[in-house]
């Protein structure tokens, strides 16, 4: 792994603990319930796509036996992975927009700028190891299927599935 991966991990941990802990420390009691409920489902969402991926990589990943769900063998074009192409990343992304929301405190926010920013650059870099690894069954992929935007994923999915 790399200085600069190193980095952006530490980087994202300290913004994403830091956005949890002040979420709660900070937490607006009057703020409001429209927008703190928006956030929740986000949150909910975003633990969705954050999971999912664990799953589908182990069920249809050729994930050899003892091993961490992210050594994939094969590429995963189904569950999750018919929608976006990084999931987990896009898991950072709407945490990073979800806990402004429900907290409705500006320090929150400010925090979440960098975890959304870390969460979709790490997406390109996993894009660059995706094409080395699966070479031009995964361009074929990304020409399918959305990098984070899961509601032009899903509308894609629906239209392959014939029901949309």
């Amino acid at each position: 792994m790399s200085t600069r991966m190193w980095i952006a991990g530490i980087l994202l941990t300290i913004g994403v603990v830091g956005q949890i802990g002040l979420a709660f420390l900070l937490y607006n009691e009057g703020g409001n319930d429209v927008i703190c409920n928006i956030g929740w489902g986000i949150l909910w969402l975003s633990a969705i796509f954050g999971w999912l991926p664990i799953f589908t990589f182990k069920k249809w990943g050729g994930v050899p036996k003892g091993k961490s769900y992210i050594e994939t063998t094969q590429l995963v074009d189904r569950g999750v992975y018919a929608i976006v192409r990084h999931p987990q990343y896009l898991a950072g992304v709407l945490m990073g927009v979800a806990l402004p929301l429900i907290a409705q405190h500006w320090l929150v926010a400010v925090l979440g700028i960098p975890v959304v920013a870390i969460s979709y650059l790490g997406t390109l870099d996993e894009e660059k190891a995706c094409i080395e690894k699966f070479g031009e069954d995964y361009e074929r992929y990304m020409a399918r299927v959305p990098q984070v935007n899961f509601v032009l994923g899903l509308l894609r999915w629906l239209r392959r599935r014939g029901t949309g």
